[in-house]
């Protein structure tokens, strides 16, 4: 918009687009979190990204030592006692002088800081500072007015040197007051919030801008992971454009029967959603999806059930060679334990597979599996961030699902999450378990297409699954 703020981008996965191109430049943005949320990191990433892209940075501490925090950040790659030897990252230790400063004088003024901060940009060329945490300053001192109008006069040496500055602040719980003392988030220009809350024994972090003076931003909770390969990474949930391309064209489900009940096939980057019970068939029908790709199309099949060789086992016993698939490389097998990471992490983790083999099909087998991971917000909203990404890369998905029933009526978490997300659904029954066992299906939903609305049985051999052929009309 005209007159808008121009902005810093951080180069801070995710963040950029949660702050709509970034920080403010030249302002201050404060960031509150309870322990252990991430603020630190946050401001850590945000210098390191600005050092890699050719400007300087000085880190204000009022709380650690600059020995710990390079110690604390080294595992994330990012070389500052290089930085600080080439003049481009410069610590300024703030606690202990201030202290003596008090004990002196018995006034509280942050002129001795101000001073050292001004000779460290100077010394640095620094355009992004960082302060890290004036929640420190006020256990010591009992007027926190004047506190306000010190840290006051700091923000305001920054800005009129043109530094964008993030200053953090210790919150006392997830939500509630800004920051434990009540007046840290009326000094700065923007506030960030970071959470890391207990949902059903689940851990989540979250992170909220909660206002940006002058500019915009995206409202809301967006989930983010710290990794240790990269930092913070940011999971934008609302990202997902209603503007993806629709083509006509049609690829195989793997079935030839399955193909006539879905009009000719799954659209191409058509998002499916096979849903059943336990035993229905669901990863069988993955697998023929997964099997059937063209010479010139490539599969990545993630599972989260069971191991890698139980996959190629199970396929093997279906007639499928997976391995001289992955051999001539067309499938990439990924299988991952659901309990070894957070659903963040697996969100990552299937973006980078995603982005470097570059598939045309994607078979995730199964959502149930990630989902007892996580609460039922934090799935939902690992789920919409999922299908958002691959609905960008224009590739075909078949998503496995549990479900006790044959249709709407008593819908799982899981397929009440993806199934408005969902281009076709094809649902799984098993009955006859006190006499002879005996699996249908149906083809639930098919955005735009015809489709037969027939019940089909099928039987599990082992050449795969044998589905009742459908009767001409």
């Amino acid at each position: 918009m005209n007159g808008a703020i121009p902005k810093v981008p951080t180069n801070i996965p995710g963040f950029d687009y949660v702050t709509a191109g970034g920080l403010p430049k030249a302002r201050s943005t404060l960031v509150a979190g309870t322990a252990g949320s991430g603020k630190t990191i946050l401001c850590c990433q945000f210098l390191a990204n600005g050092v890699q892209e050719g400007e300087s940075a000085v880190f204000v501490s009022f709380e650690e030592q600059a020995s710990r925090i390079r110690e604390n950040i080294r595992s994330f790659g990012w070389p500052v006692p290089e930085w600080e030897e080439q003049g481009r990252w410069a610590f300024v230790d703030a606690a202990p002088r201030v202290e003596r400063s008090i004990e002196e004088t018995g006034e509280f003024s942050l002129d001795a800081l101000l001073a050292r901060i001004q000779g460290a940009v100077a010394r640095t060329g620094a355009r992004r500072v960082a302060i890290d945490s004036i929640g420190a300053l006020y256990p010591r001192f009992l007027d926190s007015d004047r506190i306000r109008e010190e840290l006051g006069r700091v923000i305001q040496m920054l800005t009129e040197m043109g530094i964008t500055t993030l200053i953090t602040a210790e919150r006392r719980q997830e939500y509630g007051d800004v920051a434990r003392y009540g007046i840290e988030e009326f000094v700065p220009d923007g506030v960030i919030i970071l959470r890391n809350v207990l949902e059903s024994e689940h851990r989540r972090r979250t992170l909220e801008i909660l206002k940006m003076r002058g500019t915009t931003h995206h409202k809301g909770e967006f989930s983010f992971t710290i990794r240790a390969d990269r930092g913070i990474v940011v999971v934008p949930l609302s990202s997902i454009d209603l503007d993806q391309p629709a083509p006509d064209r049609r690829i195989s489900s793997g079935h030839p029967i399955l193909d006539q009940l879905t009009g000719g096939g799954f659209f191409n980057t058509a998002i499916v959603l096979v849903a059943g019970p336990s035993g229905s068939g669901k990863s069988l029908a993955a697998s023929h999806f997964t099997g059937s790709a063209t010479p010139e199309e490539r599969s990545l099949y993630l599972g989260f059930e069971e191991s890698r060789l139980q996959i190629l086992r199970n396929a093997r016993g279906w007639g499928m060679n997976f391995e001289a698939l992955e051999a001539e490389g067309s499938l990439l097998l990924y299988a991952h334990y659901p309990e070894a990471e957070t659903l963040e992490d697996h969100l990552i983790h299937i973006k980078d597979q995603i982005d470097s083999f570059k598939p045309t099909r994607i078979v995730i087998d199964s959502l149930t599996a990630l989902e007892r991971i996580a609460s039922e917000r934090g799935f939902k909203a690992f789920v919409v961030a999922l299908l958002a990404y691959i609905k960008g890369t224009g590739a075909t998905a078949l998503f496995t699902a549990a479900s006790p029933g044959f249709g709407y009526e008593g819908m799982s978490i899981t397929e009440a999450h993806i199934s408005s997300l969902t281009d076709t659904i094809i649902a799984l029954r098993v009955s006859g378990l006190e006499t002879k066992l005996q699996r249908s299906l149906v083809v639930l939903k098919m955005r735009g297409s015809t489709q037969h609305h027939e019940t089909r049985s099928f039987a599990i051999t082992d050449s795969g699954m044998v589905i009742d052929p459908v009767e001409e009309r």
